[in-house]
């Protein structure tokens, strides 16, 4: 069984336009698993938190996975994809080669929340053409048993006598790092056990409730919990209802050198991607 290895507080921050948010993953520099970079998490019902949105902005080396609770947010960008964000559902982009998009709230008023995942791409992917997909929250399965709901966002996942796979890399766009995403509700006091493939890199973040539990220690919420090897973790919600991003992923073991939103294998790649964002080449093969 897992354990907890170390525990990542979020931290407040702000991005795009200035759109308040929480970052655990990625907070510091290095302060990543591979082969995940970032977790972001935005919630508010203040519109002055989040209108502002995130204008216009290049990405290359990686994918970002926008997954919403609540809200509405429009996504643009130069390769001609336009898609509307609403509470569940979950927009999937590989930026690899490159691509420049926005993120706009489509309210001004009510409460936004959601999280942003960041995943590294192996260097053989990293210079393939974008691609892009938004799936609606009735594309995501639900299983429910014992007191626990699990949503699958990605990978294959067993609760009970139920099985589900996810609309990502559950037998379909198969991907290099095997994600596995879950979003997981536990009851007052249920537990869950999630099996995980060995080796692979794996961490739960809470957002709502007071805390879970990982063999015995307290994850709080609002924190990332990073997990030991192994080929499962058992988490057990305290006395009020905890809600959870449980990710796991196959690791790359490559150099990450990252500027900002571009995410390389050297400084040299780096410099390439900047002059290709000025010089409008990014998305170009």
């Amino acid at each position: 069984m897992r354990t907890v290895s170390q525990i990542i507080p979020s931290l407040p921050t702000s991005d795009g336009a200035g759109v308040q948010l929480r970052r655990s993953l990625g907070s510091r520099r290095g302060l990543q698993l591979d082969p995940f970079l970032m977790l972001d998490e935005f919630y508010s019902d203040d519109p002055r938190d989040y209108i502002a949105g995130f204008p216009s902005h290049p990405h290359r080396g990686f994918e970002t996975v926008t997954y919403m609770l609540d809200g509405h947010m429009r996504h643009e960008d130069n390769l001609g994809h336009r898609g509307d964000l609403r509470p569940g559902d979950v927009q999937w982009m590989t930026a690899a080669r490159g691509i420049v998009h926005s993120e706009m709230p489509q309210q001004t008023q009510g409460r936004m929340r959601g999280f942003q995942l960041w995943i590294n791409l192996p260097a053989r992917e990293k210079m393939l053409p974008a691609r892009y997909r938004d799936i609606a929250a009735d594309q995501i399965p639900t299983l429910t048993s014992g007191g626990v709901s699990a949503r699958v966002i990605a990978g294959r996942f067993a609760l009970g006598e139920q099985r589900a796979s996810g609309p990502v890399n559950g037998g379909q766009e198969p991907r290099s790092t095997d994600p596995l995403y879950l979003d997981l509700r536990l009851a007052p006091g249920a537990q869950v056990q999630v099996p995980l493939q060995r080796g692979y890199n794996a961490f739960l973040y809470v957002y709502d409730g007071d805390e879970a539990r990982v063999a015995g220690r307290s994850v709080p919420r609002a924190a990332a919990a990073l997990l030991s090897d192994g080929e499962a973790v058992q988490i057990e919600a305290a006395a009020r209802e905890t809600r959870l991003l449980l990710l796991a992923g196959r690791p790359i073991g490559e150099p990450v050198v990252q500027y900002g939103p571009f995410v390389m294998n050297s400084p040299e790649e780096i410099e390439q991607a900047l002059e290709d964002y000025r010089s409008g080449r990014l998305s170009v093969a």
